[in-house]
Protein backbone atom coordinates (compact mmCIF):
# COMPACT_ATOMS: atom_id res chain seq x y z
CA UNK A 1 0.00 0.00 0.00
CA UNK A 2 3.07 2.50 0.83
CA UNK A 3 4.18 1.33 -3.01
CA UNK A 4 1.18 1.91 -4.58
CA UNK A 5 0.73 5.79 -2.41
CA UNK A 6 4.22 6.51 -3.64
CA UNK A 7 4.42 5.11 -7.02
CA UNK A 8 0.45 6.92 -7.68
CA UNK A 9 1.86 10.76 -5.87
CA UNK A 10 5.58 11.46 -5.49
CA UNK A 11 6.97 9.43 -8.23
CA UNK A 12 3.93 9.86 -11.15
CA UNK A 13 1.67 12.62 -9.96
CA UNK A 14 -1.09 10.32 -11.43
CA UNK A 15 -2.79 11.48 -7.63
CA UNK A 16 -2.90 14.23 -5.88
CA UNK A 17 -5.01 14.09 -2.66
CA UNK A 18 -5.34 17.95 -2.10
CA UNK A 19 -6.17 18.54 -5.15
CA UNK A 20 -8.70 16.10 -5.23
CA UNK A 21 -10.60 15.97 -1.99
CA UNK A 22 -9.44 19.70 -0.86
CA UNK A 23 -10.71 20.60 2.79
CA UNK A 24 -12.33 17.10 3.17
CA UNK A 25 -9.11 14.75 3.20
CA UNK A 26 -8.47 15.73 6.80
CA UNK A 27 -12.13 14.92 7.87
CA UNK A 28 -11.95 12.16 5.71
CA UNK A 29 -8.89 10.15 7.11
CA UNK A 30 -10.04 11.40 10.71
CA UNK A 31 -13.55 9.31 10.83
CA UNK A 32 -11.08 6.51 9.07
CA UNK A 33 -9.14 6.70 11.94
CA UNK A 34 -11.91 6.55 14.49
CA UNK A 35 -13.44 3.41 12.98
CA UNK A 36 -10.69 1.65 12.50
CA UNK A 37 -9.88 2.31 16.23
CA UNK A 38 -13.71 1.08 16.62
CA UNK A 39 -13.07 -1.85 15.03
CA UNK A 40 -10.29 -2.73 16.88
CA UNK A 41 -11.81 -2.18 20.13
CA UNK A 42 -14.76 -4.68 18.88
CA UNK A 43 -11.72 -7.16 19.43
CA UNK A 44 -10.76 -7.04 22.82
CA UNK A 45 -12.33 -8.84 25.31
CA UNK A 46 -11.42 -8.54 28.70
CA UNK A 47 -11.35 -11.74 29.77
CA UNK A 48 -7.84 -12.00 27.69
CA UNK A 49 -6.53 -9.57 30.06
CA UNK A 50 -6.47 -12.49 33.10
CA UNK A 51 -2.81 -13.45 32.11
CA UNK A 52 -1.52 -10.52 30.66
CA UNK A 53 -3.41 -7.62 32.67
CA UNK A 54 -0.70 -5.96 34.36
CA UNK A 55 1.71 -6.25 31.90
CA UNK A 56 -1.08 -4.41 29.80
CA UNK A 57 -1.92 -1.85 32.28
CA UNK A 58 2.64 -1.19 32.67
CA UNK A 59 2.87 -0.95 29.46
CA UNK A 60 -0.11 2.22 29.16
CA UNK A 61 1.26 4.04 32.19
CA UNK A 62 4.60 3.65 32.75
CA UNK A 63 5.33 2.59 29.10
CA UNK A 64 3.72 5.99 28.10
CA UNK A 65 5.90 7.94 30.24
CA UNK A 66 9.07 5.87 29.48
CA UNK A 67 8.57 5.98 26.17
CA UNK A 68 7.28 9.47 25.11
CA UNK A 69 10.49 10.59 27.19
CA UNK A 70 12.86 8.29 25.12
CA UNK A 71 11.48 9.59 22.21
CA UNK A 72 11.35 13.12 22.64
CA UNK A 73 15.26 12.71 23.37
CA UNK A 74 16.02 10.77 20.36
CA UNK A 75 14.17 13.42 18.40
CA UNK A 76 16.14 16.53 19.59
CA UNK A 77 19.62 14.68 20.16
CA UNK A 78 19.58 12.69 17.21
CA UNK A 79 16.86 13.27 14.55
CA UNK A 80 17.72 16.93 15.37
CA UNK A 81 14.18 18.61 15.72
CA UNK A 82 13.37 21.57 17.78
CA UNK A 83 12.34 20.78 21.12
CA UNK A 84 8.50 21.61 20.73
CA UNK A 85 8.25 18.90 17.24
CA UNK A 86 10.59 16.48 19.40
CA UNK A 87 8.24 16.41 22.21
CA UNK A 88 5.21 16.38 20.09
CA UNK A 89 6.66 13.50 17.81
CA UNK A 90 8.14 11.90 20.99
CA UNK A 91 3.91 11.77 22.10
CA UNK A 92 2.60 9.86 18.65
CA UNK A 93 5.32 7.65 18.71
CA UNK A 94 3.88 5.75 21.69
CA UNK A 95 1.53 4.15 19.41
CA UNK A 96 1.94 0.47 17.80
CA UNK A 97 -0.58 0.44 15.09
CA UNK A 98 -2.98 -1.96 15.82
CA UNK A 99 -3.61 -2.43 12.03
CA UNK A 100 -0.21 -3.71 11.19
CA UNK A 101 0.22 -5.83 14.63
CA UNK A 102 -3.01 -7.41 14.72
CA UNK A 103 -2.56 -8.79 11.06
CA UNK A 104 1.24 -9.78 12.02
CA UNK A 105 0.54 -11.33 14.66
CA UNK A 106 -2.36 -13.82 13.16
CA UNK A 107 0.46 -14.76 10.10
CA UNK A 108 3.22 -15.74 12.27
CA UNK A 109 0.89 -17.73 14.71
CA UNK A 110 2.27 -16.57 18.21
CA UNK A 111 1.43 -18.15 21.52
CA UNK A 112 -1.54 -16.40 23.50
CA UNK A 113 -0.06 -14.44 26.31
CA UNK A 114 2.35 -11.94 23.94
CA UNK A 115 0.16 -12.19 21.38
CA UNK A 116 -2.56 -10.77 24.12
CA UNK A 117 0.16 -7.99 25.40
CA UNK A 118 0.89 -7.17 21.95
CA UNK A 119 -2.83 -6.70 20.71
CA UNK A 120 -4.24 -4.86 23.55
CA UNK A 121 -1.18 -2.30 23.77
CA UNK A 122 -1.47 -1.61 19.65
CA UNK A 123 -5.26 -0.71 20.34
CA UNK A 124 -5.33 1.26 23.81
CA UNK A 125 -2.09 3.74 22.98
CA UNK A 126 -3.69 4.85 19.74
CA UNK A 127 -6.04 7.15 21.22
CA UNK A 128 -3.63 7.73 24.20
CA UNK A 129 -0.60 8.84 21.78
CA UNK A 130 -3.24 10.88 20.24
CA UNK A 131 -3.82 12.20 23.67
CA UNK A 132 -0.17 12.95 24.56
CA UNK A 133 0.42 14.82 20.88
CA UNK A 134 -2.58 16.98 21.83
CA UNK A 135 -1.12 17.94 25.40
CA UNK A 136 2.08 19.17 23.82
CA UNK A 137 1.00 20.37 21.04
CA UNK A 138 -1.85 22.35 23.76
CA UNK A 139 1.22 23.43 26.07
CA UNK A 140 3.44 25.28 23.46
CA UNK A 141 0.28 27.03 21.79
CA UNK A 142 -0.36 28.07 25.71
CA UNK A 143 3.19 29.46 26.24
CA UNK A 144 3.22 31.01 22.47
CA UNK A 145 0.27 33.18 24.25
CA UNK A 146 1.29 33.14 27.94
CA UNK A 147 4.92 32.29 28.39
CA UNK A 148 4.73 32.13 32.09
CA UNK A 149 2.31 28.70 31.71
CA UNK A 150 3.37 25.46 32.99
CA UNK A 151 2.32 22.12 31.90
CA UNK A 152 0.15 21.64 34.77
CA UNK A 153 -1.63 24.16 32.98
CA UNK A 154 -3.00 22.51 30.34
CA UNK A 155 -3.00 19.00 31.69
CA UNK A 156 -5.51 18.18 33.86
CA UNK A 157 -8.27 19.99 31.98
CA UNK A 158 -7.38 17.42 28.57
CA UNK A 159 -6.85 14.54 31.07
CA UNK A 160 -10.41 15.84 32.44
CA UNK A 161 -11.95 15.68 28.57
CA UNK A 162 -10.30 12.61 27.83
CA UNK A 163 -12.41 10.67 30.56
CA UNK A 164 -15.04 12.51 29.86
CA UNK A 165 -15.17 11.37 25.86
CA UNK A 166 -14.59 7.69 27.46
CA UNK A 167 -17.84 8.09 29.40
CA UNK A 168 -19.69 9.21 26.28
CA UNK A 169 -17.96 6.34 24.30
CA UNK A 170 -19.07 3.79 27.33
CA UNK A 171 -23.04 5.53 26.85
CA UNK A 172 -23.31 5.13 23.48
CA UNK A 173 -22.10 1.57 23.81
CA UNK A 174 -24.73 0.88 26.69
CA UNK A 175 -27.58 2.39 24.39
CA UNK A 176 -26.66 0.62 21.36
CA UNK A 177 -26.29 -2.60 23.34
CA UNK A 178 -30.05 -1.64 24.69
CA UNK A 179 -31.43 -1.07 21.17
CA UNK A 180 -29.92 -4.58 19.68
CA UNK A 181 -30.74 -6.78 22.25
CA UNK A 182 -34.66 -5.73 22.19
CA UNK A 183 -34.83 -5.81 18.29
CA UNK A 184 -35.48 -1.99 18.44
CA UNK A 185 -32.98 -1.96 15.10
CA UNK A 186 -33.94 -4.06 12.33
CA UNK A 187 -31.22 -6.70 11.89
CA UNK A 188 -30.57 -5.08 8.30
CA UNK A 189 -29.83 -1.84 9.44
CA UNK A 190 -27.90 -2.42 12.57
CA UNK A 191 -24.37 -1.93 10.57
CA UNK A 192 -25.13 1.34 9.46
CA UNK A 193 -26.85 2.42 13.02
CA UNK A 194 -23.81 0.97 14.51
CA UNK A 195 -21.19 3.31 11.98
CA UNK A 196 -23.46 6.22 12.25
CA UNK A 197 -23.37 6.49 15.96
CA UNK A 198 -19.70 5.86 15.90
CA UNK A 199 -18.79 8.75 13.71
CA UNK A 200 -21.24 10.64 15.70
CA UNK A 201 -19.60 9.80 18.56
CA UNK A 202 -16.18 10.89 17.54
CA UNK A 203 -17.72 14.36 16.15
CA UNK A 204 -19.16 15.00 19.59
CA UNK A 205 -16.29 14.34 21.59
CA UNK A 206 -14.09 15.85 19.49
CA UNK A 207 -16.01 19.10 19.78
CA UNK A 208 -14.63 19.09 23.95
CA UNK A 209 -10.98 18.28 22.25
CA UNK A 210 -9.10 17.44 19.84
CA UNK A 211 -8.21 13.69 19.15
CA UNK A 212 -10.44 12.96 22.20
CA UNK A 213 -12.59 11.43 20.06
CA UNK A 214 -10.35 8.58 19.60
CA UNK A 215 -10.80 7.56 23.26
CA UNK A 216 -14.31 8.08 23.12
CA UNK A 217 -14.44 5.11 19.77
CA UNK A 218 -11.95 2.88 21.45
CA UNK A 219 -14.03 2.92 24.74
CA UNK A 220 -16.93 2.53 22.91
CA UNK A 221 -15.37 -0.80 20.89
CA UNK A 222 -14.35 -2.62 23.75
CA UNK A 223 -17.54 -2.02 25.81
CA UNK A 224 -19.47 -3.51 22.97
CA UNK A 225 -17.25 -6.51 22.70
CA UNK A 226 -17.69 -7.30 26.09
CA UNK A 227 -21.66 -6.98 26.21
CA UNK A 228 -23.42 -9.64 25.04
CA UNK A 229 -25.28 -8.96 21.70
CA UNK A 230 -25.46 -11.61 19.69
CA UNK A 231 -26.05 -10.03 16.75
CA UNK A 232 -22.52 -8.54 16.85
CA UNK A 233 -21.09 -11.93 15.49
CA UNK A 234 -22.86 -11.52 12.37
CA UNK A 235 -21.24 -7.98 11.93
CA UNK A 236 -17.64 -8.82 12.83
CA UNK A 237 -17.39 -10.01 9.17
CA UNK A 238 -18.51 -6.73 7.36
CA UNK A 239 -16.71 -4.53 10.10
CA UNK A 240 -13.35 -6.78 9.41
CA UNK A 241 -13.66 -5.97 5.47
CA UNK A 242 -14.36 -2.33 6.07
CA UNK A 243 -11.54 -2.05 8.46
CA UNK A 244 -9.14 -3.22 5.26
CA UNK A 245 -10.39 -1.26 3.29
CA UNK A 246 -10.55 1.31 5.43
CA UNK A 247 -6.95 1.15 5.78
CA UNK A 248 -5.69 0.52 2.29
CA UNK A 249 -7.68 3.53 1.19
CA UNK A 250 -5.98 5.57 3.71
CA UNK A 251 -2.62 4.28 3.25
CA UNK A 252 -2.53 5.17 -0.15
CA UNK A 253 -3.99 8.06 0.20
CA UNK A 254 -1.48 9.47 2.46
CA UNK A 255 1.29 8.15 0.94
CA UNK A 256 0.13 9.65 -2.72
CA UNK A 257 -0.28 13.45 -0.55
CA UNK A 258 3.59 13.54 -0.04
CA UNK A 259 5.44 16.15 -1.52
CA UNK A 260 9.36 15.30 -2.94
CA UNK A 261 10.74 18.50 -0.64
CA UNK A 262 9.59 17.00 2.48
CA UNK A 263 11.69 13.95 1.81
CA UNK A 264 14.72 16.00 1.41
CA UNK A 265 15.41 15.93 5.08
CA UNK A 266 15.62 12.06 4.72
CA UNK A 267 17.99 12.32 1.50
CA UNK A 268 20.08 14.88 2.84
CA UNK A 269 20.93 13.84 6.27
CA UNK A 270 22.41 11.16 8.72
CA UNK A 271 20.12 11.80 11.20
CA UNK A 272 17.00 10.23 10.48
CA UNK A 273 18.56 7.08 9.86
CA UNK A 274 20.62 7.27 12.99
CA UNK A 275 17.10 8.14 14.65
CA UNK A 276 15.48 5.05 13.32
CA UNK A 277 18.46 2.63 14.39
CA UNK A 278 17.76 4.22 18.00
CA UNK A 279 13.89 4.23 18.24
CA UNK A 280 14.55 0.20 17.07
CA UNK A 281 16.85 -0.93 19.65
CA UNK A 282 17.06 1.57 22.04
CA UNK A 283 13.80 3.11 22.87
CA UNK A 284 11.41 0.26 22.05
CA UNK A 285 13.11 -2.07 24.07
CA UNK A 286 14.28 0.12 26.88
CA UNK A 287 10.43 0.85 27.16
CA UNK A 288 9.23 -2.70 27.49
CA UNK A 289 11.96 -3.83 29.68
CA UNK A 290 11.55 -1.30 32.20
CA UNK A 291 7.47 -1.20 31.93
CA UNK A 292 7.47 -5.04 32.55
CA UNK A 293 10.57 -5.09 35.32
CA UNK A 294 9.14 -6.80 38.41
CA UNK A 295 6.02 -8.52 36.68
CA UNK A 296 5.89 -12.33 35.72
CA UNK A 297 6.12 -12.16 32.38
CA UNK A 298 8.92 -14.88 31.22
CA UNK A 299 11.87 -12.67 29.73
CA UNK A 300 11.62 -14.43 26.48
CA UNK A 301 8.45 -13.22 26.09
CA UNK A 302 9.36 -9.66 27.35
CA UNK A 303 12.02 -9.56 24.55
CA UNK A 304 10.04 -10.15 22.29
CA UNK A 305 7.16 -7.91 22.96
CA UNK A 306 10.80 -5.31 22.96
CA UNK A 307 11.55 -6.18 19.67
CA UNK A 308 7.38 -5.96 18.17
CA UNK A 309 6.29 -2.46 17.56
CA UNK A 310 5.56 -1.61 13.73
CA UNK A 311 3.70 1.70 13.14
CA UNK A 312 0.88 2.13 11.01
CA UNK A 313 -1.92 4.28 9.77
CA UNK A 314 -2.41 6.64 13.25
CA UNK A 315 0.95 7.63 13.49
CA UNK A 316 1.13 8.77 9.84
CA UNK A 317 -1.93 10.21 10.34
CA UNK A 318 -1.83 12.38 13.87
CA UNK A 319 1.58 13.54 12.53
CA UNK A 320 0.12 14.93 9.29
CA UNK A 321 -2.09 16.82 11.41
CA UNK A 322 -0.01 18.38 13.87
CA UNK A 323 2.48 19.00 11.06
CA UNK A 324 0.28 21.35 9.87
CA UNK A 325 -0.77 23.12 13.01
CA UNK A 326 3.15 23.51 14.30
CA UNK A 327 3.63 25.51 11.28
CA UNK A 328 0.16 28.07 12.25
CA UNK A 329 2.26 28.25 15.52
CA UNK A 330 5.04 29.21 13.40
CA UNK A 331 7.83 26.34 14.68
CA UNK A 332 9.94 25.40 12.39
CA UNK A 333 10.83 22.12 11.33
CA UNK A 334 7.16 20.75 11.74
CA UNK A 335 6.74 20.05 7.88
CA UNK A 336 9.95 17.06 8.70
CA UNK A 337 7.33 15.22 10.50
CA UNK A 338 5.51 13.78 7.95
CA UNK A 339 8.35 12.01 5.96
CA UNK A 340 9.88 11.38 9.29
CA UNK A 341 6.58 9.76 10.32
CA UNK A 342 6.53 7.53 6.81
CA UNK A 343 10.22 6.79 7.60
CA UNK A 344 9.22 5.48 11.04
CA UNK A 345 6.23 3.18 9.21
CA UNK A 346 8.62 1.25 6.74
CA UNK A 347 11.41 0.84 9.04
CA UNK A 348 9.29 -0.65 11.62
CA UNK A 349 7.12 -2.83 9.37
CA UNK A 350 9.80 -3.53 7.02
CA UNK A 351 11.99 -4.72 10.35
CA UNK A 352 9.61 -5.90 12.47
CA UNK A 353 7.25 -7.69 10.10
CA UNK A 354 10.12 -10.25 8.24
CA UNK A 355 11.78 -10.82 11.59
CA UNK A 356 9.04 -11.77 13.61
CA UNK A 357 9.27 -15.63 12.83
CA UNK A 358 12.31 -15.55 13.11
CA UNK A 359 12.45 -13.94 16.54
CA UNK A 360 9.56 -15.84 17.46
CA UNK A 361 11.59 -18.88 17.00
CA UNK A 362 14.55 -18.02 18.84
CA UNK A 363 12.71 -16.96 21.48
CA UNK A 364 9.88 -20.00 21.78
CA UNK A 365 7.15 -17.64 22.18
CA UNK A 366 5.62 -19.35 18.42
CA UNK A 367 2.73 -21.54 18.36
CA UNK A 368 2.29 -24.82 16.53
CA UNK A 369 3.23 -24.59 13.15
CA UNK A 370 2.35 -27.63 11.99
CA UNK A 371 -1.82 -26.91 10.83
CA UNK A 372 -4.15 -28.77 14.07
CA UNK A 373 -7.26 -30.56 13.63
CA UNK A 374 -10.35 -30.12 15.59
CA UNK A 375 -12.40 -32.89 16.18
CA UNK A 376 -16.09 -31.95 17.60
CA UNK A 377 -17.41 -35.38 19.35
CA UNK A 378 -15.53 -37.91 21.17
CA UNK A 379 -16.56 -40.95 19.36
CA UNK A 380 -14.68 -44.33 18.36
CA UNK A 381 -14.51 -42.71 15.37
CA UNK A 382 -12.91 -39.37 15.81
CA UNK A 383 -10.55 -41.08 18.93
CA UNK A 384 -9.01 -43.77 16.20
CA UNK A 385 -8.71 -40.26 13.64
CA UNK A 386 -6.78 -38.74 16.52
CA UNK A 387 -4.62 -41.48 16.78
CA UNK A 388 -3.09 -41.24 13.50
CA UNK A 389 -2.97 -37.41 13.62
CA UNK A 390 -1.31 -37.53 16.44
CA UNK A 391 1.32 -40.08 15.10
CA UNK A 392 1.93 -38.13 11.80
CA UNK A 393 2.64 -35.04 14.13
CA UNK A 394 -0.17 -33.08 13.30
CA UNK A 395 -2.02 -30.84 16.62
CA UNK A 396 -5.12 -32.78 17.32
CA UNK A 397 -7.93 -31.75 20.26
CA UNK A 398 -11.25 -33.63 20.70
CA UNK A 399 -13.81 -31.50 22.00
CA UNK A 400 -17.00 -32.79 23.73
CA UNK A 401 -19.69 -31.24 26.27
CA UNK A 402 -20.06 -34.80 27.79
CA UNK A 403 -17.24 -36.32 30.39
CA UNK A 404 -18.60 -39.56 29.79
CA UNK A 405 -17.70 -39.78 25.86
CA UNK A 406 -14.50 -38.27 26.72
CA UNK A 407 -13.92 -41.08 28.65
CA UNK A 408 -11.96 -43.07 25.80
CA UNK A 409 -10.16 -39.65 24.60
CA UNK A 410 -8.55 -39.26 28.42
CA UNK A 411 -7.67 -43.50 28.57
CA UNK A 412 -5.67 -43.24 25.39
CA UNK A 413 -4.36 -39.71 26.75
CA UNK A 414 -5.34 -37.81 23.76
CA UNK A 415 -5.80 -34.10 24.32
CA UNK A 416 -9.10 -32.98 24.76
CA UNK A 417 -11.41 -30.69 26.22
CA UNK A 418 -14.45 -30.81 28.38
CA UNK A 419 -17.29 -28.20 27.54
CA UNK A 420 -19.64 -27.09 24.38
CA UNK A 421 -17.56 -25.48 21.44
CA UNK A 422 -20.17 -22.96 20.45
CA UNK A 423 -20.29 -21.56 24.24
CA UNK A 424 -18.32 -18.35 23.71
CA UNK A 425 -16.39 -18.65 26.85
CA UNK A 426 -14.74 -22.03 25.01
CA UNK A 427 -12.81 -19.24 23.33
CA UNK A 428 -10.82 -17.97 26.31
CA UNK A 429 -10.43 -21.30 27.79
CA UNK A 430 -9.33 -22.97 24.84
CA UNK A 431 -6.60 -21.78 22.54
CA UNK A 432 -7.96 -22.19 19.17
CA UNK A 433 -5.35 -20.56 17.33
CA UNK A 434 -3.15 -24.02 16.60
CA UNK A 435 -6.44 -25.53 14.68
CA UNK A 436 -6.91 -24.65 10.97
CA UNK A 437 -9.28 -27.33 10.49
CA UNK A 438 -12.33 -28.40 12.07
CA UNK A 439 -14.13 -31.74 11.95
CA UNK A 440 -17.64 -31.70 13.18
CA UNK A 441 -18.36 -35.82 13.48
CA UNK A 442 -21.14 -36.01 16.37
CA UNK A 443 -24.08 -38.73 15.61
CA UNK A 444 -26.32 -35.45 15.49
CA UNK A 445 -25.96 -33.60 11.88
CA UNK A 446 -27.39 -30.76 12.21
CA UNK A 447 -25.54 -29.85 15.24
CA UNK A 448 -22.40 -30.49 13.25
CA UNK A 449 -24.15 -28.08 10.68
CA UNK A 450 -23.99 -25.64 13.29
CA UNK A 451 -20.52 -26.08 14.51
CA UNK A 452 -19.50 -25.78 10.59
CA UNK A 453 -21.67 -22.72 9.76
CA UNK A 454 -20.29 -20.90 13.19
CA UNK A 455 -16.34 -21.60 12.18
CA UNK A 456 -16.66 -21.26 8.59
CA UNK A 457 -16.19 -17.35 9.32
CA UNK A 458 -13.09 -17.78 11.15
CA UNK A 459 -11.26 -20.96 9.83
CA UNK A 460 -12.58 -20.62 6.06
CA UNK A 461 -15.71 -22.33 4.62
CA UNK A 462 -13.06 -24.64 3.11
CA UNK A 463 -11.63 -26.22 6.13
CA UNK A 464 -14.78 -26.78 8.28
CA UNK A 465 -16.00 -30.49 7.14
CA UNK A 466 -18.68 -32.96 8.92
CA UNK A 467 -19.51 -36.67 8.06
CA UNK A 468 -22.10 -36.80 5.04
CA UNK A 469 -25.72 -36.26 5.75
CA UNK A 470 -28.48 -38.98 6.30
CA UNK A 471 -29.99 -41.06 3.60
CA UNK A 472 -33.45 -39.67 3.20
CA UNK A 473 -35.51 -36.93 1.14
CA UNK A 474 -36.36 -35.31 4.68
CA UNK A 475 -33.32 -34.79 6.08
CA UNK A 476 -31.96 -32.91 2.75
CA UNK A 477 -34.58 -30.93 2.59
CA UNK A 478 -34.05 -30.01 6.12
CA UNK A 479 -30.12 -29.28 5.33
CA UNK A 480 -29.45 -27.51 2.54
CA UNK A 481 -25.90 -27.84 1.30
CA UNK A 482 -25.32 -23.97 2.10
CA UNK A 483 -25.13 -24.35 5.97
CA UNK A 484 -23.18 -27.58 5.76
CA UNK A 485 -19.73 -27.92 6.01
CA UNK A 486 -17.65 -30.20 3.39
CA UNK A 487 -18.90 -33.73 3.45
CA UNK A 488 -16.05 -35.90 4.72
CA UNK A 489 -14.89 -39.00 2.23
CA UNK A 490 -15.52 -38.85 -1.60
CA UNK A 491 -18.71 -40.92 -1.19
CA UNK A 492 -19.97 -39.19 1.62
CA UNK A 493 -21.31 -41.82 4.03
CA UNK A 494 -22.67 -40.42 7.23
CA UNK A 495 -22.28 -40.98 10.90
CA UNK A 496 -24.40 -44.22 11.58
CA UNK A 497 -22.30 -45.68 8.68
CA UNK A 498 -19.06 -44.67 10.34
CA UNK A 499 -20.01 -45.68 13.73
CA UNK A 500 -21.10 -48.92 12.03
CA UNK A 501 -17.93 -49.87 10.03
CA UNK A 502 -15.82 -48.92 13.39
CA UNK A 503 -17.89 -51.28 15.05
CA UNK A 504 -17.31 -53.79 12.45
CA UNK A 505 -13.34 -53.54 13.08
CA UNK A 506 -12.60 -50.69 9.73
CA UNK A 507 -9.28 -48.75 10.91
CA UNK A 508 -7.06 -46.09 9.53
CA UNK A 509 -4.44 -46.77 7.80
CA UNK A 510 -1.12 -44.79 7.09
CA UNK A 511 0.67 -44.89 3.44
CA UNK A 512 3.83 -43.02 2.78
CA UNK A 513 4.17 -41.76 -0.77
CA UNK A 514 7.38 -41.75 -2.75
CA UNK A 515 8.83 -41.41 -6.13
CA UNK A 516 9.24 -44.95 -6.39
CA UNK A 517 6.29 -45.60 -4.75
CA UNK A 518 3.15 -43.04 -6.05
CA UNK A 519 -0.27 -42.83 -5.43
CA UNK A 520 -1.58 -45.30 -8.09
CA UNK A 521 0.81 -47.87 -6.26
CA UNK A 522 -0.97 -46.95 -3.01
CA UNK A 523 -4.31 -47.73 -4.34
CA UNK A 524 -4.13 -51.47 -5.19
CA UNK A 525 -2.48 -51.80 -2.29
CA UNK A 526 -5.86 -51.00 -0.60
CA UNK A 527 -8.98 -53.18 -0.78
CA UNK A 528 -11.12 -52.26 -2.95
CA UNK A 529 -13.71 -50.90 0.03
CA UNK A 530 -11.35 -48.56 1.06
CA UNK A 531 -12.42 -44.79 1.82
CA UNK A 532 -9.67 -41.94 1.27
CA UNK A 533 -9.81 -39.64 4.28
CA UNK A 534 -7.06 -36.99 3.89
CA UNK A 535 -3.30 -36.53 3.23
CA UNK A 536 -0.48 -35.42 5.06
CA UNK A 537 1.92 -32.93 3.61
CA UNK A 538 5.14 -32.96 4.43
CA UNK A 539 4.57 -29.32 5.50
CA UNK A 540 1.84 -30.50 7.76
CA UNK A 541 -1.22 -29.11 5.74
CA UNK A 542 -3.84 -31.25 5.76
CA UNK A 543 -6.04 -32.21 2.14
CA UNK A 544 -9.58 -34.07 2.82
CA UNK A 545 -11.04 -36.28 -0.16
CA UNK A 546 -14.63 -35.05 -0.01
CA UNK A 547 -17.80 -35.51 -2.40
CA UNK A 548 -16.46 -32.22 -3.80
CA UNK A 549 -12.91 -32.19 -3.73
CA UNK A 550 -10.10 -34.70 -4.55
CA UNK A 551 -6.72 -33.69 -3.94
CA UNK A 552 -3.32 -34.65 -5.55
CA UNK A 553 -0.87 -36.60 -3.72
CA UNK A 554 2.44 -36.40 -4.78
CA UNK A 555 5.47 -37.77 -3.12
CA UNK A 556 5.85 -37.02 0.71
CA UNK A 557 2.36 -37.12 1.46
CA UNK A 558 1.53 -39.32 4.20
CA UNK A 559 -2.12 -40.69 2.43
CA UNK A 560 -5.05 -41.92 5.77
CA UNK A 561 -7.60 -43.98 4.40
CA UNK A 562 -10.17 -45.82 6.28
CA UNK A 563 -10.16 -49.55 5.57
CA UNK A 564 -12.09 -52.66 6.31
CA UNK A 565 -10.59 -55.15 8.66
CA UNK A 566 -8.61 -58.53 6.54
CA UNK A 567 -10.32 -61.09 6.37
CA UNK A 568 -9.69 -64.49 7.92
CA UNK A 569 -9.29 -67.45 5.58
CA UNK A 570 -11.00 -70.14 6.52
CA UNK A 571 -9.58 -72.86 7.59
CA UNK A 572 -10.55 -76.64 5.88
CA UNK A 573 -11.11 -79.62 8.16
Amino acid sequence: MLAAGFIAGPITGMIDPEAAFGELLDPMISIGVALILFEGGLSLDLRELRHSGRAVWRLATVGVLVGWTLGALAGYYIAGLVLPVAVLFGGILIVTGPTVVIPLLRQANIQARPNSILKWEGIVNDPTGALCAVIAYEYFRRVNEFPDASVFDVAPPLIIAAVLAGLIGYAAARIISWLFTRGAVPEFLKVPVLFITVIAVFVLTNQIEHEAGLVAVTVMGVTLANRDISSLRSIHPFKENIAVLLVSGIFILLAASLKWEELTYLQTSWRPWAFLLALLFVVRPVTVLVSLWGTTIPWNERLFVAWIAPRGIVLVAISGLFALRLGDLGIAGGQILIGLSFAVVVATVIAHGFSVNLVARLLKVKGDSRPGLLLVGSTPWTVALAKEMEAVGAPVMIVDQSWQRLAKARLEGLPHYHGEILNEATEHNLDLTPFQVIVAATENEAYNALVCAEFAHEVGQDMVYQLGENEGEESRTALPESIRGRALFEDGFDASEVHERTRDGWVFKKTKLSDEFDFSDAQKKLSSEASLLLIVRESGTLRFFTHAVRPNPRSGDIVISFVPPKKREKVSV
